[in-house]
């Protein structure tokens, strides 16, 4: 997606240790008018599978999945990375380990909001290592739904999560993959 590399190049910071920073645009401060673009493209992506409803991680991938699931008609679950009062009885659950933190998280959702043969899109914003993507895959299973496909907006083809993905036979489709960076602020995609 020409419009998102073009906006990488201009508004992206490479910061050290391989975090493209990304916030004064998709994840922290957000052009809504891109993200529309992003939902469209997903949409255009996705066309050829059945999508029930989508699911994503706090807090980064809420804003593109919201946009994204207009354009399929869908709901938007995302997995909660801690249990707060207000979900009742129980959840599926999977231990998450974060690239940008380098935390490990127990992320869940609700049984009520994934039920059986659903057809799941997992939405997200990066693929680094592929463990969040990995776990909200693991959940889908656990509700006995089936996982459509997953559109990330950027990925890091240089780290292994894309590779793991594609060899579990996921349907993987990223906006613009970036094939090399470096901490001089060198960045490079996969055409």
């Amino acid at each position: 997606m020409q419009l998102l590399k073009d906006r990488i190049l201009k508004d992206g910071n490479i910061a050290p240790g391989g975090v493209l920073k990304v916030d004064s645009f998709l994840n922290h401060q957000i052009d809504v008018n891109l993200l529309n673009e992003i939902g469209k493209e997903f949409k255009r992506l996705f066309s050829d599978v059945k999508v029930d409803k989508i699911l994503t991680i706090e807090a980064s991938g809420i804003g593109i999945a919201c946009v994204a699931a207009q354009y399929f008609d869908v709901p938007v679950v995302f997995a909660k990375k801690a249990k707060s009062k207000n979900i009742e009885g129980g959840v599926f659950s999977s231990k998450i380990m974060s690239f940008t933190y380098g935390k490990t998280y127990d992320v869940m959702v609700s049984v009520k909001f994934l039920k059986p043969d659903e057809n799941i899109l997992i939405i997200d914003d990066f693929l680094a290592s592929g463990k969040a993507i990995i776990g909200l895959v693991d959940i889908v299973k656990q509700a006995g739904a089936n996982v459509s496909g997953v559109g990330i907006v950027i990925e890091k083809s240089f780290q292994d999560g894309g590779q793991t993905l594609r060899d579990m036979g996921i349907n993987l489709k990223s906006l613009a993959v970036i094939k090399s960076m470096d901490d001089e602020g060198n960045l490079e995609f996969e055409d």
